[in-house]
């Protein structure tokens, strides 16, 4: 019983009884299910396909099978049209160019197919070749085979010089910019992966659509020349045809001249047309395909949305078809209902633009309606101005004016001075307008607290006299507000004469500008953050940086570099040399902590700059110098140790102190000097604690900051 079941198995069964699970090794075309078989197996029914054009090249073809195939020739080419036209991107008929080969194959076997019918069977009669090929010639011809010649050269002339040509063009030139772009699209999308934009998956998704790409337009760039052959071949197979139908007819078949023209004339050009029609249309799609890039949705509301998205185009449109309807000759109505057309489409663009902005206005209102409203964080109000600037609304035109940019741009002018000068980078001025000052008034604030004030004139100048008496010009007396000297604001056509007598004349742009600039010098220790000290010292080169190293935070902090740099700022000690000032630091840290002594060691390291800072005009540097009384003074008067050392002086020195001071710098300025004061090292910083109360402009240097080669000038004693 074993063995007759293993016999039976080994047995080629009926098709009807085989079990399920051995159909695979059952014959490809049996009796009965071939049909499913293929359309199951799709590659197949390709290859099968492939081969029967391959076949079709060879054996002889009958002209009812032919007048089959060539209705699927035209069925097959009008699909592929219709989907050019209906696709969103190019990407997605990816397959085109293996169909454009294959089509142009299937029309080259069926026209050699129905060459061989016209050749063999031509003299029997008109539908020698079958009837698809009979209509097409007797339809087009019309009993001329004239014609039927010129409208098929024609339609061979627009589909080889106008259509494949362009598609050609467009796919070679877009073939070549996709390949030029994917190095530039891959790093962009390389980019987007490492700032986290996209994930991995994205990622790869986005490089396969680019490989595909450039793969497509690479291969429509070949494709195209496809359909250019085709169009060569079928014009020199109708020419053959035509000579070799004619010397078939008159040699073989007996035929005349015109007789066998007729016939032979008739069948390859009909032939012709059944072959150049599907050529064209698929050439118009490919043409449709490649001419698509950067298209977004279908053919058709593309050109719809695009068309008419302009309504002024088709207004003119409108006016010039109204125009032409009106010239002589001319056909009225055609063109009357063409500009009434169009004039209807404007209109109603432009209704159904105005009609979308309102609602999407509406929509946008009545999302703000329905949004909460978020209440600003009381952090926020924490927040402090470093720098800023209130005006009176009658000194708005500084701003908004004609000249409204000269402020600013003298304020912007104003920090590349510092920047150049001090080292200092002076923090943006934030500028507003305060309804609650006078009108022309205007207050500087410094960390939100009124640190000056003044009255400017927009339209006037602001006249001085150097000598300091009142200027001896009609206009409105006032006091100028850096300096707190007498000035007279003159109107405008008075400024010449001004400027002639030599009054110091200025606008009040100017004037506002000198006074920001004055109190910014005298306040930059207040503004110079630690934020901003960090950042100075990491933009130092690569061989300061180091020494920064080394000193933070094993020598110092950078709250005490901050500290040392606005004790040089406070006595306006340009703080630009920053490597030397960071030198400075290194030696003195080495012998002490203490700030004021590592602050007296750098300026002794910036002599030469102290000194060349306070030169006067003659090439020296004027001083007046201490007396050794009051350096004995100060020296009695010193008590502590290190950082808890402190002054104990009497009042009444004090005092007398100051107007010595008066007295000697005031004589010294009116002999036109502007001289420092030179103290021991031990007292300097004592002395210059008391003159800047009433001095603060005054230098206080002492004997360890003269530089050697300096040339000095004592133009006093105290």
């Amino acid at each position: 019983m074993a063995m007759t079941d293993v016999g039976e198995a080994g047995t080629a069964l009926p098709a009807e009884t085989a079990p399920a699970a051995e159909t695979p090794a059952a014959p490809l075309f049996s009796a009965q299910g071939s049909l499913a078989n293929l359309l199951r197996r799709p590659d197949l029914a390709l290859a099968i396909g492939v081969m029967f054009i391959l076949i079709v090249l060879i054996m002889p073809m009958p002209a009812m099978a032919l007048d089959f195939l060539l209705a699927i020739s035209i069925t097959f080419s009008i699909l592929v049209l219709m989907t050019s036209l209906f696709i969103n991107k190019a990407l997605e008929f990816s397959a085109f160019p293996t169909i454009l080969l294959i089509a142009t194959m299937m029309r080259l076997s069926l026209n050699l197919a129905s060459t061989r019918l016209i050749l063999a069977h031509g003299h029997e009669g008109t539908d020698a070749a079958g009837q698809v090929i009979q209509a097409f010639g007797n339809f087009v011809m019309q009993g001329n085979f004239v014609i039927g010649i010129i409208v098929f050269s024609i339609l061979v002339l627009v589909n080889f010089v106008v259509i494949t040509k362009g598609s050609g063009r467009i796919a070679e030139v877009a073939a070549r910019f996709t390949l030029d772009a994917m190095p530039g699209k891959q790093m962009a999308i390389d980019a987007d992966l490492s700032a986290g934009l996209i994930d991995e998956d994205e990622a790869r998704s986005r490089r396969r659509n680019l490989e595909d790409e450039s793969a497509f337009y690479g291969a429509m760039d070949g494709a195209s020349k496809f359909v250019r052959g085709d169009a060569i071949a079928g014009l020199l197979i109708t020419f053959i045809n035509i000579i070799g139908g004619i010397i078939i007819g008159m040699a073989q078949m007996d035929m005349s001249l015109a007789d066998a023209g007729a016939a032979y004339t008739l069948l390859t050009v009909g032939d012709g047309l059944v072959s150049q029609i599907p050529a064209l249309i698929v050439s118009t799609a490919a043409g449709l395909l490649v001419s698509k890039a950067g298209v977004a949705g279908t053919a058709d509301e593309a050109l719809i949305r695009q068309l008419s998205g302009y309504p002024k185009a088709l207004g003119m449109s409108s006016v010039v078809m109204g125009t032409m309807s009106l010239l002589p000759g001319i056909p009225m109505l055609p063109f009357l209902a063409l500009s009434a057309a169009a004039g209807g489409l404007a209109w109603n663009t432009v209704r159904r633009t105005k009609l979308s902005a309102a609602r999407e206005q509406a929509i946008l209102d009545r999302e703000e309606e329905e949004q909460p409203e978020v209440e600003e964080p009381i952090t926020r109000s924490l927040h402090m101005d470093d720098l800023r600037l209130e005006l009176g609304y009658g000194l708005l035109p500084l701003i908004n004016g004609k000249d409204g940019d000269k402020l600013t741009g003298q304020i912007k002018a104003l920090r590349r001075q510092l920047a150049t000068d001090m080292g200092f980078i002076m923090p943006s001025v934030r500028i507003l307008d305060n309804m609650q000052l006078d009108s022309n008034r205007y207050v500087i604030k410094i960390k939100e607290v009124e640190a000056g004030t003044g009255i400017l004139q927009p339209d006037q100048y602001m006249t001085m006299n150097p000598s300091g008496g009142q200027v001896d010009l009609p206009g409105m007396h006032t006091t100028e507000p850096t300096f707190g000297l007498p000035a007279t604001w003159v109107e405008a056509g008075l400024k010449d004469d001004a400027s002639f007598k030599g009054y110091t004349v200025v606008d009040a742009p100017t004037v506002l500008a000198t006074h920001l600039t004055e109190l910014l010098k005298g306040n930059m220790s207040e503004l110079l953050s630690y934020a901003e000290v960090r950042k100075l010292l990491d933009e130092l080169s690569t061989e300061h940086g180091k020494l920064v190293d080394e000193l933070v935070p094993h020598q110092i902090s950078i709250t005490g570099i901050q500290r040392i740099l606005q004790n040089l700022l406070n006595e306006r000690v340009s703080i630009r040399d920053l490597p030397a000032i960071l030198e400075g630091i290194a030696e003195a840290t080495g012998t002490t902590q203490s700030l004021p002594a590592i602050t007296e060691h750098v300026r002794s390291r910036l002599a030469r700059q102290i000194c060349a800072a306070n030169m006067g005009p003659g090439g020296y540097l004027p001083l007046i110098s201490l007396s050794p009384e009051w350096e004995q003074h100060f020296a009695e008067s010193i008590i502590g140790n290190g950082d808890e050392r402190q002054l104990a002086m009497a009042p009444s020195q004090i005092q007398e102190l100051i107007a010595a001071v008066r007295t000697q710098f005031e004589t010294a300025a009116q002999a036109g000097e502007a001289p420092v004061l030179l103290t021991s090292p031990a007292a300097r910083p004592f002395v210059r604690s008391i003159i800047e109360r009433f001095r603060p402009q005054t230098a206080v240097l002492s004997q360890s900051e003269i530089h050697p080669h300096i040339k000095l000038k004592s133009v006093g004693s105290i």
